[in-house]
């Protein structure tokens, strides 16, 4: 998940596409009695800047399997989620993502996105009315 900028810019190449896949770990996952179905798919593009930023506009899918947050039945959701970041190399900047200038680790950028793609509960169906007492 690496981008080599100084390796790029040398060669003129300022734009550029990129894709990977990621075995997520479990302490990633925000709903309880859920995991990941499988690996999670990261399709991207990059453009370096003049003053040596870099934005990444990416792609991320994964699917989630477990039990209903409601009714606790078998659920699961393909998630599908895009995240547009920049890349600096002023640390003291708050609002983006920091790299040494030469090569960017795109990791905690696909972290956060794992983390805001998530829905707040897993559902086995839209509009499940949870556990039926009779």
């Amino acid at each position: 998940m690496v981008i080599d900028v100084k390796k790029s810019a040398a060669r003129g190449q300022y734009e550029g596409d990129f894709s990977f896949t990621l075995e997520p770990s479990a302490d990633k996952l925000l709903i309880p009695l859920c995991s990941f179905g499988g690996a999670v798919n990261i399709e991207g593009r990059y453009t370096i800047y003049e003053d040596d930023s870099v934005g990444v506009a990416f792609t991320i899918s994964y699917k989630l399997v477990g039990q209903c947050s409601y009714c606790l039945e078998r659920a699961e959701k393909q998630i599908v989620y895009d995240s547009d970041v920049m890349f600096v190399t002023d640390k003291d900047d708050g609002d983006n993502y920091y790299y040494d200038g030469i090569r960017l680790d795109l990791t905690s950028a696909v972290n956060d996105a794992l983390l805001f793609s998530q829905p707040e509960v897993l559902l086995c169906k839209e509009g499940c009315e949870g556990i039926k007492i009779k």
